[in-house]
């Protein structure tokens, strides 16, 4: 950067807030001048001179953008980017650009995507909250508790954090299907223990554990209604670390509440933070988390590492990696 760019960076509270938002702040060279809010109406001076937005899970509307006249770049801090009002993006010319590429959260996904599975193979919630109570609980959890070795993982969505979790379900061995916009190369799906390319409702069928990698968007919100999670087996679990609303949150409660379903790992809520009166929060065998699937200390750096520098080759002249629009 030759001159001084005017960034505004936007983190949301639920992810860590303005503290967050000065430690990336940081990381920017000294030539940029960041503004670090909450959300991206809370310093109008600071959003009108806005050149390029840095965004961590915080809106950016139609207004914000109409609203910043000398924006040239939205960069989201995340491989999400549904916060982002894309349609008002394109039609002002301003790239929005996620980390995709960038693998900084791919790890830590996997990982507790992983971390929700074995919960729930392992009944480990039920098991722990018993044996607090003074209940040897053994007798009635033997019959509930599972293996992964053996089952089918069908992954929707084997993007960057799809394959990471492929890799992991071939050492646990499990047949992997998966399904998307298109098929990766063969190359690719022997590397992955000969992953399967099918369409999403034969994978639902033949699944013993759904995990979800996709983006949000208007195709697939609620990509998993009702009728899609009656395909399922009853003994299947749906895992989503991912977006809240790919799945109908009420839909999958009936499935949980009615037994069509044996358990769900979320680690993902519409909205964020979730209202006491989901039904999630009280479905039976569901394993919950706070929206925890990226953040690990090591993730946020590296996340905060690969937005700030597509921001500054960005205004530096160079081509910005990860456009999603």
């Amino acid at each position: 950067m030759t001159d001084t760019t005017n960034v505004l960076a936007v983190v949301s509270p639920h992810v860590g807030g303005r503290a967050a938002g000065a430690a990336l702040a940081t990381l920017f060279p000294g030539e940029a001048e960041v503004t670090v809010v909450e959300s991206a109406d809370e310093d109008p001076a600071a959003l009108r001179a806005a050149q390029v937005i840095v965004t961590g899970l915080g809106p950016v509307t139609a207004e914000h953008i109409a609203a910043a006249p000398d924006l040239k770049l939205i960069q989201c801090a995340s491989h999400g980017f549904d916060y982002v009002d894309l349609d008002a993006a394109r039609a002002r010319n301003v790239p929005v650009c996620n980390i995709g590429s960038s693998g900084a959260e791919k790890q830590n996904v996997a990982e507790q995507t992983f971390a929700l599975m074995l919960a729930l193979a392992k009944q480990l919630v039920p098991a722990h909250t018993a044996l607090v109570d003074a209940d040897w609980a053994l007798p009635r959890l033997q019959q509930s508790i599972t293996e992964l070795s053996g089952k089918t993982l069908g992954i929707v969505g084997l993007g960057h954090i799809g394959e990471e979790v492929a890799r992991r379900a071939v050492v646990f061995d499990m047949a992997v299907l998966y399904t998307g916009p298109e098929r990766v190369a063969a190359e690719t799906e022997a590397r992955l223990g000969g992953a399967r390319y099918v369409g999403l409702d034969e994978l639902l069928r033949a699944s013993d554990y759904v995990t979800l990698h996709a983006p949000l968007t208007e195709a697939t919100r609620h990509l998993l209604n009702a009728e899609r999670l009656a395909l399922l087996k009853p003994t299947a679990f749906v895992i989503n670390t991912a977006r809240g609303a790919l799945i109908d949150q009420d839909a999958l409660a009936d499935a949980l509440e009615r037994g069509a379903l044996a358990g769900a790992g979320i680690d993902v809520f519409d909205p964020e933070p979730p209202t006491p009166a989901l039904r999630l929060l009280k479905a039976p065998n569901v394993v919950l988390s706070p929206h925890v699937a990226g953040v690990t200390r090591e993730t946020l750096v590296r996340i905060a590492l690969a937005a700030v520098q597509n921001a500054a080759d960005f205004v530096a002249g160079k081509e910005p990696r990860d456009i999603v629009s």
